[in-house]
């Protein structure tokens, strides 16, 4: 067979004025229904199957990098070299975007899992990979994560790929280069942070609003959307607190229905955006935005930002 790749996983959208770019780091092909905090299999395949996915299933990992004329702003950075060889390619991407780590201002932290923060630091060395980003991530992370006692208590691989990873990652922005919160609030102009605990103890998503438009990057608050947006109950095992972690689910699904929020998800099949609507009873669906090859459904845009 010839040997071949694919184009770069890169996909521009705006949102009013801002160039939001999805990015996608890699994917993790599952063989396990297990990673799903639900006994019942035969449910979870027939939700997948019933969109034509793969059982077990292929989760994508994405990062948005927004542009808004005077910010450069990753939501999540990768996952470095902690994900296995499908994973880690978000450097590659910035470098074809010809866009220099140095010139990235903000990182918002949905939270410190490693397939969402471990591109922060160099690992073998401890140089910031962003050496010029305030790192917004909401306190609980921070507290969790450098607890000594939760540490203890969590297994091997959660203290090597958590805990350790976490701390390595974070640490060396800790020095002033780390803005904490713990509230809803606006993180950076036009751009809300909501908290939305459960998955971790400071899970958040951003909200961008511009010109009348509203996306949510909704981090881990989905990570199967076939299963998890029909039945919005099903946690996950690297879910820190599933049933918090359901409460907060629903309420960002009925958030993005009741505010038709464009959603950015790191977990959605690539190119990564959507829209929630209502389902059966307590149920949602998922309608993935289509392809468009201007950054934005009738609209022309210079990507020049």
């Amino acid at each position: 067979m010839t040997p071949f790749s694919q184009v770069p996983a890169v996909y521009h959208r705006l949102v009013g004025d801002v160039l939001v770019t999805a990015l996608c780091d890699g994917y993790v092909a599952y063989d396990t229904l297990e990673i799903m905090r639900d006994g019942d299999h035969a449910k979870l395949a027939r939700f997948l199957q019933d969109d034509g996915r793969t059982v077990p299933p292929v989760v994508s990992i994405n990062a948005f990098l927004i542009r808004d004329g005077t910010r450069t702003i990753l939501v999540d950075c990768g996952s470095g070299d902690i994900m296995g060889p499908t994973c880690g390619h978000l450097p590659g991407l910035l470098r074809g975007l010809g866009i220099d780590p140095g010139a990235i201002t903000d990182v918002l932290l949905t939270h410190v899992h490693p397939d969402h923060s471990n591109g922060l630091t160099d690992p073998a060395t401890g140089r910031k990979l962003f050496p010029n980003a305030l790192v917004h991530v909401h306190q609980a992370e921070i507290d969790h994560w450098f607890d000594d006692a939760a540490k203890a208590g969590a297994t091997e691989r959660q203290k090597r790929v958590y805990f350790d990873a976490g701390r390595v990652q974070l640490g060396p922005y800790l020095d002033g280069a780390v803005r904490r919160f713990s509230h809803e609030h606006e993180a950076l102009p036009g751009i809300t942070a909501v908290p939305s605990t459960g998955h971790t103890p400071g899970h958040t998503c951003y909200i961008l609003r511009s010109r009348g438009e509203a996306m949510i990057v909704w981090g881990d608050t989905v990570h199967v959307p076939e299963v998890q947006l029909g039945d919005p109950g099903v946690g996950m095992i690297f879910d820190t607190d599933s049933a918090a972690g359901a409460v907060s689910r629903r309420r960002i699904l009925q958030r993005c229905v009741e505010e038709d929020l464009l959603v950015a998800g790191m977990h959605i099949h690539f190119p990564g955006f959507a829209r929630i609507r209502p389902g059966h009873v307590g149920a949602f669906r998922f309608v993935q935005e289509q392809w468009f090859h201007a950054p934005h459904p009738g609209r022309g845009a210079s990507l020049d930002r």
